[in-house]
């Protein structure tokens, strides 16, 4: 896992599997984000085996081997499509192709996990609605800065057991280092990549709405702007969001490509939870200029301050929660609705934006 890209970030973590093997089957396609290793990681830490690859691409078949060397080679994404014994296919598109292949695998009677964010257009959003109900499978989502962060997981369960009393605001930072020249083409394309807010700002909203326990929210302010990066006008460089829940929980959140070469890690991502008893500080993959690891949470109660090291300590439980959803057809893991709520409410907060630079 390399700590300077979160293009290639894929945190690997300890095998805790819930089924046996081959009983749970999955493939892996369209490898045009590196996140698809992280997808991968937790699948298969959960007891998942990954039985095939695919990407048109060779080489990127190729590198994924270097890793999951017991992987077999399709010739096409028919080929995994047509294998009956395929549970579940993870991808990682194009942002702009992500909706319509989770269609495909769908109506092939398949599992579709895809890397966030998994629309670019609230069309695509409503085809994969309409797809879900008609042939009951599921269209899950990596919301990764959520669900494969230690401390991330363990603040969800400081917030359901009701620590720090009724969440009041979530505060989100998220800004990561750029890489410009090791970035594809398309990631500079507005029309594949989606926006800020629809590509990273997904993160920070599913966050929201999963602390907050909200069911939907408005959003009442967004920007966009390019400060830095003129020779590449399609990109926004900086975003900004406010949200307010229907729950009356509120949201700000910045995201940002600005990460110094000096910061050890791809990006300082920050959560505060703010509740009426008490609050919750995760710095995620770094504790700037104290310690070079990542997952420390910081809760301050009634009771007084702790500072808690997670690193190893909590693990990423979603994964096998997945497996077991689509075995037994539960939402353990994540709802269908709120993968998609998140989802629409990135899709909402970019086209509201305003440019500022």
């Amino acid at each position: 896992m390399s700590k300077n890209d979160g293009m290639s970030y894929a945190p690997e973590g300890k095998p805790d599997p819930v089924v046996k093997p081959e009983e749970f089957v999955f493939a892996a396609a369209h490898l045009d984000h590196g996140h698809i290793h992280g997808q991968c990681n937790g699948l298969i830490e959960a007891g998942a085996t990954l039985k095939w690859v695919y990407d048109p691409d060779p080489a990127k078949v190729e590198a994924f081997r270097e890793k999951f060397g017991q992987v077999k080679v399709a010739d096409s994404l028919d080929a995994i499509l047509d294998d009956p014994g395929v549970h579940l296919v993870a991808a990682a598109a194009i942002p702009c192709d992500r909706g319509p292949l989770g269609c495909r695998v769908m109506k092939a009677g398949k599992d579709y996990f895809s890397d966030k964010t998994p629309f670019t257009r609230l069309e695509q959003l409503d085809d994969a609605r309409k797809v879900v109900a008609e042939t009951g499978r599921k269209h899950m989502v990596y919301y990764s800065e959520r669900l494969h962060v230690e401390s991330a997981m363990y603040a969800g369960d400081l917030v359901r057991d009701g620590v720090i009393g009724r969440v009041v605001q979530v505060l989100g930072l998220g800004p990561h280092r750029l890489r410009k020249p090791t970035r594809p083409d398309w990631f500079f394309r507005h029309e594949q990549y989606g926006g800020i807010l629809c590509d990273i700002g997904s993160h920070q909203i599913e966050q929201f709405l999963f602390y907050s326990g909200a069911r939907d929210a408005t959003v009442t302010n967004a920007a966009v702007g390019n400060f830095n990066n003129p020779d590449k006008p399609e990109l926004e460089d900086f975003g900004e969001a406010s949200l307010v829940a229907d729950n009356g929980t509120s949201d700000y959140f910045r995201v940002d490509w600005f990460t110094p070469d000096g910061l050890g890690t791809w990006g300082d991502g920050r959560t505060i939870i703010l509740g009426t008893n008490g609050y919750i500080e995760m710095r995620k993959y770094i504790n700037v200029a104290t310690a070079p690891t990542g997952d420390h949470l910081y809760l301050v109660t009634h009771e007084g301050e702790q500072h808690l090291e997670l690193a190893g300590k909590v693990g990423y439980k979603f994964f096998g929660q997945l497996i077991l959803d689509c075995l037994n057809r539960t939402e353990n893991a994540m709802t269908q609705a709120h993968a998609f709520k998140a989802a629409e409410l990135c899709l909402k907060a970019q086209l509201a934006a305003t440019r500022i630079a």
